[in-house]
């Protein structure tokens, strides 16, 4: 019962059509097969979640059974404390060639998830050494090196096709330059095929320019090509991962430009948030109506490349490519040279407080819309790549930042503003 996730999304590339999936998890054993069953029903090409909950990602598998017992609710699945034959059953009937499922977790300590993912039958999972450890947790980067390092190789060695992808195009979820985003999920998949990795994919989050993403996403599958062509991989684009619209029509643009750039860009999944994320944790219906919206949207005319799509991608592809040289050049072993890079300030991610992160770059939204490095702190980078003018951020400069994409879309029926009106 393992190796359909790659096959079926390959499937569905090929005949030209996009798999959706959404982030949804709930505690109860009812209420996860309802949801898994829910979605497996859809009559378009869709992958079934099992998102974790939050005591899982630290560590805590005793308080979700407490929890449930005393009726309340959690905001995933606890896979580790279920019973292994209780997910199992969860799972029979539903998880097949035609229905791969995925576990996403957020922890930055993931071997007990990965043995429990293969003890009820799964093989694929999400995160990264870097990107499940910076925006997440306070555990230090080494500690997170060591941990993914051990639990990848048990992945590879375990499952057949054991299939990871790299949550690194997703740093922090918004601000976080293009170039470090597919920098970042480059060198992680390096990371995973080290440690015997075969079947992985790279993420991408859609960000405050829709010329800037697609040229982006044409330098990550470029750069992937080239550093990782020996192994089996795919793209996945998210929905914007930041502050989301408030209002059901702000949301609903939002969530259907993310479709379109999916497939305008080739992008062979994509993971979709809802109308409600503003507000609720969503509900299965929800999700359902959001995945359909997706899959539609998708499906319809393709937006025309835009004159400026080209010198995004060449910008991304020349910055994403110096820095993971640099890091490529500090040590034979990704892990150390990824610790490395940080300890250097030769990574460095924007407005991240960890520890680990020197914390001196900043980025900035330019006149177009486009998200730019504002301070290059010591990172490898041209001063060109940086806007020294725009670098200089007060609180409500930030906060604006920040707000940006939702009230764009909120305030603006044809979607983005201009950031500096």
């Amino acid at each position: 019962m393992a190796g359909f996730f790659d096959s079926f999304v390959a499937d569905r590339a090929a005949a030209g059509q996009l798999v959706v999936q959404p982030r949804m998890g709930f505690g109860s054993l009812k209420g996860m097969r309802d949801g898994l069953a829910r979605v497996a029903q859809l009559d378009f090409p869709v992958i079934g979640t099992l998102t974790l909950d939050s005591y899982t990602r630290v560590g805590d598998y005793r308080t979700p059974l407490e929890r449930l017992a005393a009726g309340e609710e959690l905001n995933g699945y606890p896979i580790v404390s279920h019973p292994v034959e209780e997910t199992r059953k969860l799972l029979s009937g539903l998880y097949k060639p035609t229905f791969p499922v995925q576990v996403r977790h957020g922890t930055a300590l993931p071997l007990r998830v990965f043995q429990r993912s293969v003890e009820v039958g799964l093989d694929a999972t999400e995160g990264g050494p870097v990107s499940y450890c910076l925006p997440y947790s306070r555990l230090p980067l080494r500690d997170a090196v060591a941990a993914w390092a051990e639990s990848t190789r048990y992945l590879a060695d375990a499952a057949e096709f054991g299939h990871i992808e790299s949550f690194g195009g997703c740093m922090l979820g918004q601000l976080c330059p293009p170039s470090l985003l597919v920098a970042m999920g480059v060198l992680e998949g390096l990371f995973f095929r080290q440690h015997g990795l075969r079947y992985m994919s790279f993420s991408y989050a859609q960000g405050t320019l829709a010329e800037q993403d697609r040229g982006a996403l044409r330098a990550l599958r470029t750069l992937a090509a080239e550093y990782l062509g020996d192994v089996t991989w795919h793209v996945v684009l998210y929905t914007y991962m930041g502050l989301f619209p408030r209002t059901p029509d702000g949301a609903t643009r939002l969530i259907r430009d993310s479709a379109r750039l999916a497939a305008a860009t080739g992008c062979e999944r994509m993971i979709v948030k809802t109308v409600s994320e503003a507000w609720q944790i969503p509900s299965i219906a929800e999700n359902i109506a959001a995945l359909r919206m997706a899959s539609e949207e998708a499906a319809g005319p393709l937006d025309p490349a835009s004159p400026s799509e080209g010198q995004y991608f060449a910008e991304v592809l020349g910055e994403a490519r110096t820095l993971i040289d640099t890091v490529l050049n500090l040590d034979p072993d990704v892990g150390k040279a990824l610790l490395a890079a940080f300890s250097a300030g030769l990574l460095d991610v924007p407005f991240c407080l960890h520890a680990d992160n020197l914390g001196a770059t900043t980025s900035v939204i330019d006149e177009q819309g486009a998200l730019r490095w504002g301070k290059l702190g010591r990172l490898p980078l041209p001063a060109s790549a940086g806007r020294d003018d725009l670098a200089r951020l007060g609180s409500a400069a930030l906060y604006g930042m920040l707000d940006h994409v939702a009230n764009s879309y909120d305030s603006h029926p044809d979607g983005m503003l201009d950031v500096r009106r």
